[in-house]
């Protein structure tokens, strides 16, 4: 059994936490032969290096001046041809990097290779048979060997052992994996950066009130419907949108007088349309299904595609996408350099009406949060560190690297407010904080702060 698990060193100068769970879950199946593989600069080998400890059999530095500046797309193709050399069962990916919310590797690289997907996996049941089954968000799956996967955060990275040693890595140029320069790098992305901003959106005025009016605010802001998509027109239009489902339509429309709408429509039968119609633009939802289909048809025509879009407006005729990055920190500007254009837009989907979210700051309170939760019909949530801690499990983790909400009432309990947890948490209705900290970031996209511990506010029964 080989598996080749590709990993990204983030921002942060760690290992992806996505990523870092597709490794550790290729070191617990039994007898595989594992590969780590790297597109990167070569001064990240001794980080490479480093993961060599836990004991891969091979690591493998995909790096050359040509493939820097690539986007999804042209980083698919790239690792397409390292993989092919490599021949292995399985292909393991993280669900997406912390640069940002894409998860668009993955369904590339398996639609270039030819092989299943299986997205969103979170445990790993079985492999025998020349299959392997997995339990996804979605549900069992199983497919035939080989395939691809990519993992949630379903686990924690084993720590080396104190006697293990540092193994060797390995580099692999553009010439090494007969790769076409005009498909790798900047030259071989379809998708331009124009432009930068800082992101400021999702920024509330905070109302402070006193921790006895929790209650009635709550109920208050019940009747509260969550943010609404912002749909103001472009200027200028397109004359040909496809709106694939109708959750994106209400930012088709802001482009397009004439949109057309796709619904369940598998994804040979939609390149069909696509090429036989030839529109300006083609839009998808939000939700992991629809950006996995996004994605493999950019891979299948070769498109530029762009994720998790805010905005959109038409200049002459090309679609102009705006989109955060960096982990919602900033604002990117792009357009892609192929006609059609592809984009996924930030879409609203059925959520809870009432979130009460816990952070590690509410361990002590957690019974009483959890009693008063039940009091008011609302769903736990929580921020990544209490799910690190073991306060809540992965399942009720808001933001970048958990899931996105957008109920009429969020209340934040014990949490700082990282810029990668807002954007999670940014479309609810009315949000409602809790922190003793007035300088928190969090209250800064809060409707009402309460300044207070969470015990003081959910003290426990004694």
């Amino acid at each position: 059994m080989k598996i080749v698990v590709c990993i990204r060193r983030g921002p942060d100068g760690e290992l992806c936490p996505f990523d870092a769970c597709a490794y550790e879950a290729a070191l617990a199946v039994g007898g595989a032969e594992v590969t780590l593989l790297m597109m990167a600069p070569r001064e990240n080998a001794e980080f490479l290096a480093q993961l060599t400890r836990l004991g891969p059999a091979r690591a493998i530095l995909l790096s050359d001046p040509a493939f820097a500046g690539a986007d999804t797309l042209a980083t698919a193709y790239a690792l397409l041809c390292a993989i092919k050399k490599l021949d292995p069962d399985l292909v393991f990916c993280g669900r997406q990097t912390l640069v940002g919310d894409t998860g668009q590797v993955g369904p590339m690289l398996a639609t270039l290779l030819g092989i299943p997907l299986l997205c969103g996996v979170m445990g790993i049941e079985k492999i025998d048979g020349g299959k392997v089954t997995c339990t996804t968000r979605g549900g069992a799956v199983s497919a035939p060997l080989p395939a691809l996967l990519t993992l949630e955060r379903i686990n924690t990275l084993r720590f080396p052992s104190l006697f293990s040693s540092v193994g060797a890595v390995e580099a692999f140029s553009l010439s090494d994996i007969a790769a076409d320069p005009a498909k790798c790098g900047l030259r071989g992305s379809p998708t331009r950066v124009l432009a930068t901003f800082e992101n400021n959106a999702g920024r509330r005025k905070c109302k402070f009130v006193d921790k006895t009016e929790l209650a009635a605010l709550i109920k208050e802001a019940k009747g509260r419907p969550a943010r609404q998509i912002p749909t103001a027109p472009s200027t200028g239009k397109l004359k040909t949108v496809f709106s694939v489902g109708v959750s994106p339509l209400p930012y088709a429309k802001t482009v397009c007088d004439g949109v057309t709408v796709l619904e369940d429509m598998p994804a040979e039968e939609l390149v069909r349309r696509i090429e036989q119609d030839k529109p300006d633009a083609v839009l998808f939802g939000s939700d992991p299904q629809s950006k996995a289909l996004a994605a493999k048809i950019a891979a299948t025509l070769s498109l530029g595609l762009c994720a998790d879009c805010t905005r959109l407006e038409a200049v002459d005729g090309e679609l102009i996408m705006y989109r955060p990055a960096l982990s919602g920190s900033i604002l990117a500007k792009i357009k892609s350099l192929t006609r059609p254009a592809l984009a996924t837009v930030r879409t609203v989907e059925p959520a809870e009406d009432t979130v009460i979210a816990v952070g590690a700051g509410a361990k002590d309170a957690l019974d009483a949060i959890k009693t008063f939760a039940a009091s008011v019909g609302a769903c736990i949530g929580a921020s990544r560190k209490a799910v690190d801690a073991g306060i809540a499990p992965y399942a009720a983790q808001v933001g970048l690297t958990g899931r996105t909400v957008s109920p009429n009432v969020y209340v934040a309990v014990g949490i700082s407010g990282a810029v990668q947890h807002i954007v999670g948490m940014q479309r609810a209705g009315t949000v409602i904080a809790i922190n003793p900290d007035r300088a928190a970031p969090i209250f800064d996209y809060a409707d009402y702060g309460i300044l207070a511990k969470a015990r003081e506010v959910f003290p426990n029964e004694e």
